[in-house]
């Protein structure tokens, strides 16, 4: 691969990898490991930390091509989206169902990312 577009490519190509585990994550019938609450609450940790890296990585890429407080905006926008598009799909796949709370707490944590970046540019 020519190095000029390796390098163009760097700092986008994370947050779509992410997207994309997320993605196929997402379309499995069912990551229960049967450890009931512990299981349930260790999934929902998870899920605010792959969403507070996908905030920063978001962050991190936009900031290339925009100020770094748009960028901010901007990452946080994208990664709350793609949190309600990740709970539309699981809709569609058996063994799964998309869920508000979820989104909430993909939006924790991207709020949290968001806001240790913030603190982190001061």
């Amino acid at each position: 691969m020519n190095p000029r577009i390796a390098t163009r490519l760097d700092p986008w190509l994370p947050p779509l990898l992410l997207m994309a585990v997320i993605f196929v994550l997402s379309a499995q019938p069912d990551l229960n490991s049967g450890l009931g609450t512990i299981d349930l609450i260790g999934r929902k940790i998870i899920h605010a930390c792959e969403y507070a890296l996908l905030t920063f990585l978001w962050w991190r890429a936009l900031r290339t091509v925009t100020p770094p407080g748009r960028a901010l905006a901007l990452a946080f926008a994208i990664t709350v989206a793609y949190a309600c598009t990740d709970e539309f799909h699981q809709r569609f796949v058996n063994g799964r169902h998309g869920a508000p709370v979820d989104v909430l707490i993909d939006t924790l944590g991207a709020s949290i990312a968001a806001v240790a970046i913030q603190r982190r540019r001061r």
